[in-house]
């Protein structure tokens, strides 16, 4: 289903829209209920472009008159019996407004018509494409009413009759039906097609009012392309009926054919002309003044036939301003042909003898327009000027017209003509400038942090730095020849590893320490060392926090670097690996010594060389870590 919020507003012209809102703004303060119904709801259905509006109100029309000449409208003719009136709007705008009626016929071509509602109006229409509804009213505007199914119909490009009796009731439908085809290019439905033959036959054309019968030779003027609705009436043989002086043999071919070039030309502007007056003195060109006149006599409509009159003034007066000094530059031309009225710009393009004239219409339509794909939109954006800028659509408008003229013709003479419209720049951005966090200590991961324990005094090692790091213990190495340090230092540390791990010292002393591998020391802490005393006592064994189960330690002492030692060190030699279980200890913070350690070996033992106190700081000895015998 259309969307038919949507085609009201952009496939109506804006001159057509205004006119439904004037129609809409009466009716409400009159209180009626208002809705567009007939052939514009057909055509915006269908996509074909929309002519003219059809309105009906749920009340008396005529009484509406007068508030439409106040609203702008000009009234053009009346058709009391059907309660109808017909308007011009500005912009060449046709309009019926008529009441909502239902209709019955006592006799052919003798209607007789009583007040109803939309749904019993559309019910006594001629054909289902022509039998739909839009409302216009505030709360269900664009709702569709097809109580017939006309849709279906538009689809299949088909014309159907509303009742059976379409034809007998009222004959001009068949000359409409002719009419539509020969424009829309449709066809009529089989049993409507079997109705039409037979109306044609028996002659049903011969109940035609009189009003019908000016009605419909008056439309054809009104049609886009007149000459092809015509032929195709004159086929029908209905031209006979309507009126027979008017012949497609009379008319003035080429000229009509030029007029409708010069039309879509104005169209593809924005100008829409009602080519209805510029029609007919070019259809009735070879037919008698006196046929002229007898059949202007019958139009329903006598403000047309004013239009016809008025066309050779009004064209001109436009034609005289367009050729004298006001109009001498191209922006002035442009400006007075859209100041005009279109009707007349239309005739004097089509009749126009003067080549100053004929020169200007020619760049109206090809040069002009190129104008526009020159403004400069990337120079405007760099200088702010976008929309939302105030008078921004009226600069552009200037701008058109200057470069129209050719007073633009380099960027520095946009720029200056622009500057005046460019805005100030915008205040720099305010950055706040927050304050430096401090620097987190980065925390080892927990993949890598080892488990530190504490160390218990060592008696006899004052000043010394314990480092206890959670390391992966390697096995013996084979005895290898190397130097001893001295049996008192070696018992020392024998006793404190002994005190850590729980093995005998005696043990301890008697097998030679196996060399063990050093890893990088993350984390050293100064722990506190009893001084020596003279009574030996037993080495008290630490008290231990358990961190984890069966935690696999490694303890290393680190001794400061000495200032003076008699032999070289030797290096400690890495042993293979070898696990060691040994029992849970308490963590501790560990600091990192100065110095790397410093170790030689004495009699197959490892053990860790004396340091000398450096700037006053008490010397430091390291303590290895025992390696189990292997088993």
């Amino acid at each position: 289903m259309a969307d038919y919020i949507y085609l009201l507003e952009n496939r109506l012209s804006p001159a057509q829209q205004a006119a439904v809102q004037q129609v809409r703004e009466v009716a409400r303060a009159k209180g009626l209920t208002v809705f567009l119904v007939g052939g514009a709801v057909r055509d915006l259905t269908s996509g074909s472009p929309v002519r003219d509006l059809d309105v009906v109100v749920q009340g008396n029309a005529l009484k509406l008159k007068k508030d439409i000449e106040k609203a702008g409208g000009v009234i053009t003719g009346e058709n009391e019996a059907g309660q109808a009136f017909f308007a011009r709007f500005p912009g060449s705008v046709r309009i019926e407004i008529g009441s909502t009626l239902s209709v019955t016929y006592p006799k052919p071509g003798k209607p007789v018509v009583k007040p109803a509602n939309i749904l019993e109006d559309l019910r006594r229409r001629d054909f289902t494409a022509n039998a739909m509804a839009l409302s216009l009213n505030v709360g269900s505007f664009g709702l569709l009413m097809d109580p017939l199914n006309g849709v279906a119909d538009i689809e299949n490009r088909e014309l159907r009759l509303v009742s059976n009796y379409g034809f007998i009731e009222d004959p001009i439908r068949m000359i409409r039906a002719a009419r539509f085809m020969a424009r829309l290019g449709w066809a009529l439905e089989e049993k409507t097609q079997a109705r039409y033959e037979t109306g044609k036959a028996e002659g049903y054309i011969s109940a035609m009012g009189d009003f019908s019968r000016g009605y419909e030779t008056e439309e054809i003027f009104h049609e886009e392309d007149p000459l092809r609705v015509l032929k195709r009436l004159e086929s029908e043989g209905w031209m006979a009926h309507l009126f027979p002086a008017l012949t497609s043999a009379k008319a003035n071919v080429p000229e009509l054919e030029r007029l409708r070039e010069i039309q879509t030309q104005l169209q593809l502007q924005g100008i829409y002309p009602e080519a209805a007056s510029a029609n007919f003195p070019l259809l009735t060109a070879k037919m008698a003044p006196k046929e002229v006149a007898e059949l202007k006599k019958i139009f329903p409509r006598q403000g047309f036939v004013d239009e016809i009159a008025a066309l050779e003034h009004d064209a001109k007066e436009f034609g005289a301003l367009l050729s004298g000094k006001s109009a001498s530059a191209p922006s002035q031309a442009w400006k007075l042909i859209y100041a005009a009225k279109p009707e007349a710009v239309l005739w004097v393009a089509h009749t126009t003898k003067s080549a100053s004239v004929q020169a200007k219409f020619k760049s109206f339509f090809t040069e002009w327009p190129q104008a526009r794909q020159r403004l400069p939109y990337a120079l405007m954006q760099e200088m702010r000027i976008i929309p939302g800028v105030p008078q921004y659509d009226e600069l552009l408008e200037k701008l058109f017209f200057e470069l129209m003229d050719g007073k633009l013709g380099t960027v520095d003479e946009m720029k200056a003509f622009l500057e005046p419209y460019s805005p100030p720049a915008p205040p720099p951005p305010v950055h706040l400038r927050r304050p430096r966090a401090a620097k987190k200590v980065a925390k080892p991961s927990k993949s890598r942090k080892k488990a530190v324990e504490a160390v218990p005094a060592i008696e006899g090692l004052e000043g010394e730095v314990a480092v206890v790091e959670s390391v992966e213990t390697v096995a013996p190495a084979p005895p290898k020849a190397a130097k001893t340090v001295p049996a008192k230092a070696g018992a020392a540390v024998k006793a404190a590893i002994s005190a850590k791990v729980g093995s005998k010292p005696a043990a301890a002393v008697k097998k030679p320490a196996a060399p063990v591998k050093v890893q990088a020391v993350k984390k050293a802490v100064k722990i506190p060392i009893k001084p020596k005393v003279a009574a030996k006592a037993p080495a008290k064994k630490a008290v231990v926090k358990p961190v984890a189960k069966k935690a696999v330690t490694k303890v290393v002492v680190k001794k400061a670097p000495p200032k003076a030692v008699g032999k070289k060190s030797a290096p400690m030699k890495a042993a293979p690996k070898k696990a060691v279980t040994a029992k849970p200890v308490a963590k501790v913070v560990a600091k990192k010594a100065p110095a790397k350690p410093v170790a030689k070996k004495v009699a197959g033992k490892s053990v860790a060389k004396k340091a000398v106190p450096v700037k006053g700081k008490p010397a430091k000895k390291v303590v290895a870590a025992p390696a189990k015998k292997k088993r």
